[in-house]
């Protein structure tokens, strides 16, 4: 049977079996390296590996270095991703491969770049032409909490606000500007500490899409559900990556509760519930009543994450468009966006 499988596969079966004790491998496991349905970056990977080896048995030199053995010492970016792929990664076989051949290309600067942009729109666009005004300017000082909720910049031309919902793009924009810096600094954390490895693994399309799917289901859940309040913040891209990723976790709990242990899963869960309740009470009690902000996304987000997100996330391995359950998330997905356009259309 050897004889019948390509090098490249081969090479894929044996560093499998060396990672079992027993010396065995599933049937899911062999499928899944046979239909070789890996992301770029990942295929780059095992590319790397197939040259390596091609290139150290024919003696050949080349510029592709074989990763250090484990008893060597491994340089900082390995030992990052080495990390990277330990807490984003569920099968074993497929944390080595990764960890040792990623090259870092393409580089994952969606988030990096969605961050900066989030960082710096944020003291600059609280009027009308946004240009100019700094944050500390507008910081009410008669206002105890005014620096970590506030203010809502309403009159900035990327919010969504109820009155403008017409505008289209608001739909979409509301994401790059923050209401306070509780509000910032959480979005920004979970992007840079959870976006960055997943777009690592996942690729910048596939984690741009979850993100952009919450974003979303936020908006639109807003324009719906609650209709007179405004709108900022990336909290519903964010709940989705979030979401999708702690429900994959929790779904390979077995290979993963090395790196995921109740403690790490349990302060997630704290942090965030904080985050959510804050949320809500800066929607009844903090601001004026014409300066409120939904705390919609957080929740829609969250749905996002754990329907289309936890697809996407969890099969990284396949191609989307082959399974079923793709398919009925996004006609479920799609017929919720369709819902709320006809909404707006025609209700108002």
């Amino acid at each position: 049977m050897a004889g019948d499988i390509d090098s490249h596969h081969l090479n894929l079966v044996q560093e499998v079996l060396q990672q079992d004790d027993m010396g065995n491998i599933s049937f899911q496991q062999f499928v899944n390296i046979m239909s070789n349905k890996r992301r770029d970056s990942f295929r780059s990977a095992v590319l790397s590996r197939e040259r390596n080896f091609h290139n150290n048995n024919n003696n050949d030199v080349c510029s592709y270095q074989l990763a250090p053995p484990d008893n060597q010492p491994k340089t900082c970016f390995q030992k990052s991703v080495h990390r990277v792929a330990k807490e984003v990664l569920t099968e074993k076989s497929d944390r080595k491969i990764y960890s040792d051949y990623y090259s870092c290309f393409p580089p994952p600067l969606l988030m990096i770049i969605l961050s900066l942009v989030q960082v710096s729109l944020y003291p600059l666009l609280y009027t009308a032409l946004g240009f100019y005004v700094y944050y500390a300017a507008m910081w009410d000082r008669s206002t105890p909490a005014g620096w970590l909720s506030g203010p809502v910049p309403v009159n900035s031309p990327f919010i969504y606000s109820p009155a403008k919902r017409e505008q289209i793009f608001r739909f979409f924009t509301y994401i790059v500007l923050h209401a306070g810096v509780e509000h910032l600094v959480f979005n920004l954390a979970v992007q840079l500490l959870l976006g960055v490895p997943l777009e690592m693994i996942h690729g910048t399309f596939r984690v741009g899409a979850v993100y952009l799917a919450g974003a979303l289901a936020g908006s639109m859940s807003t324009s719906v559900i609650d209709r007179t309040v405004y709108l900022v913040g990336g909290s519903g891209g964010v709940y989705a990556l979030l979401a999708g990723h702690l429900a994959n976790v929790l779904t390979n709990y077995t290979e993963m509760q090395e790196t995921f242990g109740i403690a790490k899963i349990g302060l997630i869960l704290i942090i965030t519930s904080a985050d959510v309740g804050f949320s809500i009470w800066r929607r009844y009690n903090d601001h004026p009543k014409d300066t409120r902000v939904s705390f919609l996304a957080h929740l829609f987000g969250l749905l996002a994450g754990l329907t289309v997100g936890l697809l996407i996330l969890r099969n990284f391995e396949q191609k989307l468009h082959e399974r079923v359950m793709w398919w009925v998330s996004l006609v479920v997905y799609a017929a919720c966006i369709i819902f709320t356009v006809f909404w707006n259309i025609f209700y108002y």
